[in-house]
This record gives C-alpha cells, sequence and structure tokens, in this order.
C-alpha cells in the first residue's frame, strides 16, 4: 500500500488509532485524526467535521461501534475506502503472523504462545488485542519475525485484508451482542479470521461444537480434553501431540478446566510450528497466567479469593464456577450487561453459597437468580458488595468474583474492576482512599 501524499483519517485515538497515526506518518501519509470523543480535540490534526472532506483511506480503530455508526454509512456510501487498525498493520508486517480469536480464552493463549515462541529462540512480538497493537510491531520487523497476535472480533469487524499464517479459535459463546446485534453476525465476524487460502494453518477446538463448523479440511489441527487418534488432546492425564507427551496435566501451574483448554490450544500452536517437546514443557512450567483470570489472590479468614474479572460473558463465568467446584461458592455477578440472558447461570441447580450482584445490571440478575428459587443479595456497585462479601468471609468459602458482565458502568477496564476487588477484601483500598 503506498501511502506518501494520501490523505488519510484515523477514526479512534485509542492505543491503536495511536499505533496507526504512527505508522502512517512513518510511511508519508497526510493524516487526520478523528474520536467521538471530544477531548481529542485539541490535538492540531482533529477533524471537526470529517464528512466535509474527502479522504484516500480511513483508517478505523477497534473501539469504534459500527453497527448504526453514520459516519462509517457516510464513507461507505462515498466509497471512500475503510479499513481496520488490523489490516493496516498487517499490511506492513513482513514475517508470519499467528491469529488467535475466540470468545474466551484469547489473551491466556496468546501470552503463552509467546512465551514458547521465544523460549524456542524466534523473534516474537506478542500483540494484537493483548495491548501493543500490530500496527506497533509492523514499524520494526523482520521476515524471520513471528506475530503472536490475539484478535478480537472488534478487530475483525472491518477487516478487509488481515491474513494470518496460522489461526486458532479457542471457542465460541454469546458475548459483545450489543455491539453485533445477534450472536448470528458475532460468529460471522469470528469466522473472517479462517482464510480461503490453502496454505493458512487452523486449530480448532474440536470440544466445541460451533468451532468445528468453521473449516473442515483434512489439514486442521485438532485439540481437545478428550481423546483423540491424532491431534493436541489429554490421555492419561497429561498432554500428548499425537503419540508425543508435552506435560503431566499434575505440571500445569494453570489454575481450572478453562486453562487446560487455553494450554491445550497453545501446545497446538507450537506443535504445528514443529517446536521441541521439552521447550513447550519448560515454558508452561516458567508461565504464568495473565492477572483478573481465576486469579488465585489468596486466603482472607480462611476463606479462598479468586479474581476472574476478565470472566466478562456468561460462559466465562460458568468455566469459573465449574473450575472451583460448588462447596462453599460465593459468587460476585454484576456490571454492564452485554444484552445477554442469565439463565445459564441459574438454570443448572448449581449450589451457590450465596449470590451477590451488584452494578448496573444487578437487578436484572437478582430477578434472574430468583425465577430459579435462588435468593440474592443486591448492591448499587462493585466497593458495597466486595466490603460485604469480606465482613463475612470464613473458613470453606470461595469467594469468586466472576461477573458475567462488561466492566464499564463503574469501571475503565476489567483489570481496573478486578484491582479494586482486591484492594477492598484484603484491606487495602481504605488506605489508598484516604492517601488520595
Amino acid at each position: 500500500m503506498r501511502l506518501n501524499g494520501k490523505r488519510v483519517l484515523v477514526y479512534g485515538m485509542g492505543i491503536s488509532g495511536q499505533a496507526a497515526c504512527k505508522l502512517l506518518f512513518e510511511h508519508g501519509a497526510i493524516v487526520s485524526i478523528y474520536d467521538d470523543e471530544k477531548r481529542f480535540s485539541g490535538y492540531f490534526n482533529f477533524e471537526k467535521e470529517p464528512m466535509k472532506r474527502k479522504y484516500n483511506l480511513v483508517v478505523v480503530s477497534p473501539g469504534v461501534k459500527v453497527l448504526g455508526n453514520n459516519l462509517i454509512s457516510h464513507f461507505v456510501i462515498e466509497k471512500t475506502p475503510i479499513i481496520s487498525e488490523l489490516d493496516l498493520g498487517f499490511l506492513f508486517f513482513d514475517g508470519k503472523i499467528i491469529g488467535i480469536t475466540g470468545t474466551n480464552g484469547k489473551t491466556t493463549v496468546t501470552s503463552l504462545c509467546g512465551e514458547i515462541f521465544k523460549k524456542s529462540g524466534k523473534e516474537t512480538f506478542v500483540c494484537g488485542n493483548i495491548g501493543l497493537p500490530l500496527s506497533n510491531v509492523a514499524l520494526s520487523n523482520t521476515k524471520n519475525s513471528f506475530a503472536i497476535c490475539e484478535v478480537s472480533n472488534f478487530q475483525l469487524e472491518l477487516s478487509k485484508y488481515f491474513y494470518c499464517d496460522l489461526c486458532c479459535i479457542t471457542n465460541i459463546a454469546p458475548d459483545h451482542l450489543d455491539r453485533h446485534g445477534s450472536l448470528e453476525e458475532y460468529i460471522r465476524v469470528k469466522r473472517k479470521i479462517v482464510s480461503k487460502k490453502k496454505k493458512q494453518k487452523v486449530i480448532l477446538n474440536l470440544d466445541d461444537e460451533t468451532v468445528r463448523t468453521f473449516c473442515q479440511d483434512k489439514k486442521v489441527l485438532y485439540f481437545s480434553k478428550k481423546l483423540l487418534n491424532k491431534g493436541v488432546f489429554v490421555k492419561n492425564n497429561a498432554i500428548f501431540y499425537n503419540k508425543i507427551k508435552i506435560i503431566s496435566l499434575n505440571d500445569i501451574p494453570l489454575f481450572g478446566e478453562k486453562n487446560l483448554e487455553n494450554v491445550l490450544a497453545a501446545v497446538a500452536i507450537a506443535c504445528k510450528y514443529k517446536i521441541k517437546a521439552n521447550v513447550i514443557k519448560k515454558a508452561i512450567l516458567e508461565f504464568k497466567a495473565p492477572h483478573h483470570r481465576i486469579e488465585w489472590l489468596g486466603k482472607f479468614n480462611g476463606a479462598d479469593i479468586f479474581d476472574d474479572s476478565k470472566a466478562t460473558n456468561i460462559s466465562a463465568a460458568l468455566a469459573s464456577i465449574n473450575s472451583l467446584g460448588e462447596r462453599g461458592l460465593v459468587v460476585l455477578f454484576g456490571g454492564l450487561n452485554k444484552d445477554c440472558q442469565f439463565d445459564e447461570l441459574f438454570n443448572k441447580g448449581i449450589d451457590y453459597e450465596k449470590i451477590i450482584c451488584f452494578g448496573q445490571a444487578a437487578e436484572e440478575i437478582s430477578d434472574c437468580a430468583k425465577k430459579y428459587g435462588y435468593s440474592t443479595f443486591n448492591f448499587p456497585s462493585l466497593k458495597e458488595a466486595t466490603s460485604f462479601v469480606r465482613k463475612d468471609a470464613k473458613e470453606g468459602q470461595k469467594i469468586l468474583l466472576a461477573p458475567a458482565c462488561a466492566s464499564f458502568d463503574e469501571f475503565a477496564s476489567y483489570a481496573v474492576r478486578g484491582e479494586v476487588f482486591k484492594e477492598i477484601i484484603f484491606g487495602s483500598y481504605e488506605k489508598i482512599e484516604m492517601s488520595n
């Protein structure tokens, strides 16, 4: 793509938009910016009325909602080329891209995969939805580089050119329906990561009914928690790749069934690039999971405290609950609903010790729980809900933050939500407030 002298609008000035601007400037584009938040309006190249300008190209950040967006509709009608930031990064990346998507587990798989590839001696960039945009990586890569790229549906939504040499789909469950309008559209967007090019390597979760339909090619490498004739699977309490033992399940330092699925996916990716079993095992043994993903925080008053603030949808919350088991389970649900139904949390007869509902969705979750005979404790904020469980904590309880909702009613991100939960439970939040 030749950009020198081209007028380009970058829509959305989060971390991805900023990386896109830098890459565009490097290649000689005349860059204007726009964001729905007017706090960027003081920038010298902010375009206050983008509909009145002509552009050669529009680059859209993943944080921009496409459905019902008048500005994007305007550029479509004007036939102005529109691409995603992911497209832009791809067009200027020289090495191989490994794309990892799915509803849950993307970040853990991407992080673990990155460690495995680094330990194998490959020049590796961990990027995408995980923090470092692909456009950023494209400024300093070589043909021998590997980009281990977490790919979200927000990034895929407007992508036209993005292609990864290997794609891995972890699982599919209802999520972000407020953004896409329907589960069918959400799945359609996820499917875009699978290319029609036959040379693409494809890794699928055989245990997921929807994921199995993404590609029917004989060359697909499957992973499963069940025994398979070939692929990556569990046998005799260990992970195998075909006949090669990779690691015993007892040696995996990550907690729960959900993380077992994540490890299987990362092993499959590594095996597809012929990384040796001893290298894979060493990387897994030394790996520390990203925070806020079924993270055991320690004990308080004899209760075990778990933070899964990243469980922003129903399936992720259920995976956490199933990992911990029902006995003594105190779960905090709440936040901002993404147009999802909560019945699955309560229609399975799970023996919760206590159900705590908080935030904007508290009443909706509570009403759903009551339909199935449960009683709940409701609070307007996470702070109040966590203060309650802290005072009530006792020996044998498993206190789990698994919100099944987004964080944006109270917090900038799930990570901030998880940190606040931790600080309140262990008594440091009041000290922070006092010091401010």
